[in-house]
This record gives C-alpha cells, structure tokens and sequence, in this order.
C-alpha cells in the first residue's frame, strides 16, 4: 500500500491519545506559523488507531509515566497528570477520530484545528473527549468549523469508513508507528527528531529521552511547501 499526499500537504499518521503525536502537532504547528506557512500547507490527518491495532482500551497508567519526561520538552503544547476521575479517562477515542475525518468535508484548515482543539484538551485539560457532548464543545471554539454541521455529520456516520480506511494503512508496512509523517515528494517521518528508550517495563518505568532534534521540523515544513 502506498500514501497519497497532495501537494501543499502533510500526511500525519498517529494516535490521538499518543504523547509522542501530541508533541509532533504542536511543532508543527509552531513551526508554520514561524516560517509563515499557515496559508500555504495544511496538515491532512488520519487515524493510528491504537486501540484498534491492539485490541485494548486507552491506559491511564501508560500515560502518567510518560508526560514527566515529555511534557518538559514541549511544555506549551498543554500537558497535565489526569485530573478526572479513572471512571472518566478515555478508554476509546474512535469518536474523536471520525469528528476530525468529518471535519474535512468543511476543509483541511477546519480538521487540523479540531484536531490540535481535541489534543489540547486532553492533555492540557484532562477532557473527556470519548464523548459526544464534549467532541461538539471543543468544535464549536474551533474558527471556522460550524459544529452544528460536525454533529449532523457524525450522526450519519461520516468519518467511520475513513477510520476504517486509515486502520488498513496502520495494520500495513506503509505506515510503521504514531506519528508517521508523509510528504509530497514521498519521503516520510516517523516520530521527527526524538528517540528514546524505556527504563524498565512499559508503564511501569519511565521513558528516558535519548535524542530530540526540533531542527528537524524546518526542513520537513520547507520540503513539503517546496513541493
């Protein structure tokens, strides 16, 4: 399988409960927005669904050891230990997934912001966005997306054959993790600048930051403009 990227666009691959996703958005948005790109590229996202690929809810646990040693590396992105009840933490976010594939029949610029809305508030804001209610409350401060017409969509079911599309690609070579990032001229990223390693289990150590190069996301932005 292969990945069609239109010019003037980034293909993102990733999870919306990722840690590692959440620091890539908010780089890249950033660092368009320093390079006066806004107008001129558009991120197109689409799902790894984790819990799809695994067969197992989203882990609480899983993310509290990772955000001490993230978070301090893009502390503006939004970051915060869960402050909601565990009952409350979401253990899917398939819903969330389709709203920002639904999005995108009112334009690339309207899904991106849901999408970094829905990050934010997670992370930043311990929100529940499992849940319809507060999928259509972080759309309606999204400029430029009519959430009226997001919730009319998701009642039909717009984004769910999109996650399902997405979800081949995830369980293919072409895609290898969250983030995976594929430009126009068919070269791709995967989690851009930043390696690390595991001290101890999963979940139950820590990640320990072998490397992060942000120079990185200068040339990805510039080549995908350029072409």
């Amino acid at each position: 399988m292969t990945i069609e990227v239109a010019r003037g666009t980034i293909v993102i691959f990733s999870d919306l409960i990722c840690p590692f996703s959440h620091i890539a958005v908010h780089r890249l948005f950033v660092t368009r927005a320093r390079l006066g790109l806004d107008e001129t590229l558009r991120f197109d996202h689409h799902a790894f669904p984790i819990e799809l690929l695994n067969g197992t809810p989203g882990t609480r646990h899983g993310s509290d050891s990772e955000i001490p040693a993230l978070g301090p590396l893009e502390p503006d992105a939004g970051w915060q230990i869960w402050q909601g009840p565990d009952y409350h933490y979401p253990n899917t976010v398939l819903l969330a997934f389709e709203a920002v594939q639904a999005a995108k029949r009112q334009g690339l610029a309207q899904s991106e912001r849901l999408d970094r809305a829905l990050r934010r508030a997670f992370w930043g804001d311990s929100a529940t966005i499992q849940l319809h209610a507060t999928i259509i409350a972080i759309a309606s401060t999204v400029d430029g997306l009519d959430a009226d017409r997001l919730a009319a969509d998701l009642a039909e079911g717009v984004g769910r054959v999109e996650l399902f599309a997405d979800l081949k690609l995830a369980q293919s070579e072409a895609v290898a993790m969250s983030p995976h990032l594929f430009l126009p001229d068919g070269s791709s990223h995967t989690n851009p600048g930043l390696e690390v390693h595991w001290q101890g289990d999963w979940a139950a150590g820590f990640p320990v930051v072998d490397l992060d190069d942000q120079t990185i996301y200068e040339s990805i932005l510039i080549s995908a403009a350029g072409s």
